[in-house]
C-alpha cells in the first residue's frame, strides 16, 4: 500500500495531469478524487486518456472526505483553495497549486487578486537554494505558477552570481491554452487561437509578476524589477520564456551559460542544453524537465536566457508530485520522467 493522496479539482487540466502521474507513481495510492460542478461525472468522461480510472467518478469537494488522505493536492481556483485549506485538519499534508499561499505581502495580494490574503506557505520550487530542506520540513507547500517556474529558474543563477542587473529584467513568455484552464471562453476557441499569437495582461498587471520578483529576490538577495509580458500561443500546452537582463557594468566576466550549468549541476529536472541548441517546447512535453540555454548579447549588453517547460507538468502537476516526494521522504524523482514525448 502506498501513501494515500487526494486530488481536489481533479476535473481540470492540472487535476487530470495529477491523476495521470499518480496512477503510475510507485509509492502513491489514489484516494478521493473530487470536483465541484463535475461531481458525479465519470472521470473518463472528462479525461478519456485515463483508461485506468474507468469506473471512478468525481466526488463533491468536501474537506472531511479529503481529510481521509495522508496528503491532499488542491488544484482549485484561489478563492476555493484557501477556503478548503482552512477546513482541513492540521495533520494532513497539503500542496496547493493555486496562487492562494504564494505571496508574502498582503499589498501585492490585494493588487493582483480578489478576496482576503490567506497567508504565506513554503514556496515549492525545489531547485532554489535551501528550498528542499524547507519543503521536507513543511506540512503545507505552495506550488509555483507555470510562467513563474520558467522565469525564476532561468534567472536565479545569473542574479546570484552578480552577472545581471536585477533592476533591468524583461521577460516575454508564451503559454499554451491549457494555462487558462477548462472554462469555455471566446478568446480560447480554436478558431481564435490557431494561426495566431496575442499578448494579454500587458503592462505589469499579470499575476505572476510579484511572485517572480519575490522568489528571485529571496533566492538571490537582490531587489529585482521585472517587466513581464505573457503571450497566448497556438498550442495546447507548454511555456517558452525569453528572459533578458542587463549585464552589470564591471561585473564578473562570466559566460551566462556556464553560470547556469554550474548553478544546476546535478539537478535532475533542469537541463542546460549543449552550446548552440536552444529550447523548444515540444521537447519538454510530458516531462518534468525545464530546458535552458543562455548567451551574452554583447551588442545590447544583455544576458539572454530562454526556458521551455510543460506548463501542466513542471509548471503544475509534475512539480506538485516532486514536492510531495520531498515532503513524504520519497526519492525526489519517483513517478516523474525527465524525457519528453515526441513528435
Amino acid at each position: 500500500m502506498g501513501v494515500r493522496v487526494a486530488v481536489a479539482g481533479a476535473s481540470g487540466y492540472a487535476g487530470g495531469e495529477l491523476l495521470r502521474l499518480i496512477a503510475t507513481h510507485p509509492d502513491l495510492e489514489l484516494g478521493p478524487v473530487t470536483a465541484k460542478s463535475n461531481a458525479g461525472a465519470a472521470v473518463t468522461g472528462l479525461h478519456p486518456h485515463l483508461t485506468g480510472l474507468a469506473g471512478r467518478t468525481f466526488e463533491p469537494t468536501e474537506p472531511a472526505r479529503l481529510a481521509a488522505a495522508d496528503l491532499v493536492f488542491l488544484a482549485l481556483q484561489h478563492e476555493e483553495s484557501a477556503a478548503i485549506a482552512a477546513r482541513l485538519p492540521a495533520d494532513v499534508a497539503v500542496i496547493d497549486l493555486s496562487a492562494s499561499f504564494r505571496l508574502a505581502d498582503p499589498g501585492d495580494w490585494a493588487t493582483f487578486y480578489s478576496g482576503g490574503h490567506a497567508g504565506r506557505w513554503v514556496y515549492g520550487l525545489p531547485e532554489l537554494p535551501g528550498a528542499r530542506d524547507q519543503i521536507r520540513a513543511a506540512r503545507q507547500v505552495a506550488a509555483p505558477g507555470c510562467h513563474a517556474s520558467a522565469v525564476i529558474l532561468a534567472l536565479a543563477p545569473l542574479l546570484a552570481a552578480g552577472l545581471a542587473d536585477p533592476a533591468d529584467i524583461v521577460v516575454v513568455s508564451a503559454s499554451g491554452t491549457s494555462g487558462a484552464g477548462r472554462t469555455p471562453s471566446q478568446e480560447l476557441l480554436a478558431t481564435e487561437v490557431m494561426g495566431s499569437m496575442s499578448p494579454y495582461k500587458v503592462g505589469g498587471v499579470h499575476r505572476h509578476t510579484p511572485e517572480i520578483e519575490q522568489a528571485l529576490g529571496e533566492a538571490t538577495g537582490t531587489r529585482p524589477t521585472v517587466s513581464f509580458t505573457p503571450l497566448l500561443a497556438p498550442m495546447p500546452r507548454g511555456i517558452l520564456a525569453t528572459c533578458t537582463a542587463r549585464l552589470r557594468p564591471g561585473g564578473p566576466p562570466a559566460d551566462p551559460r556556464q553560470v547556469l550549468a554550474a548553478g544546476y549541476a546535478g539537478e535532475p529536472f533542469v537541463q542546460v542544453l549543449p552550446e548552440g541548441r536552444w529550447p523548444a517546447v515540444a521537447a519538454t512535453l510530458g516531462s518534468n524537465t525545464v530546458h535552458l540555454q543562455a548567451a551574452a548579447d554583447a551588442h545590447a549588453g544583455r544576458a539572454v536566457v530562454v526556458a521551455a517547460l510543460d506548463n501542466l507538468v513542471k509548471g503544475a502537476a509534475g512539480q506538485a508530485i516532486q514536492i510531495a516526494n520531498l515532503m513524504l521522504g520519497l526519492p525526489e524523482t519517483a513517478g516523474l520522467s525527465v524525457n519528453g514525448v515526441a513528435p
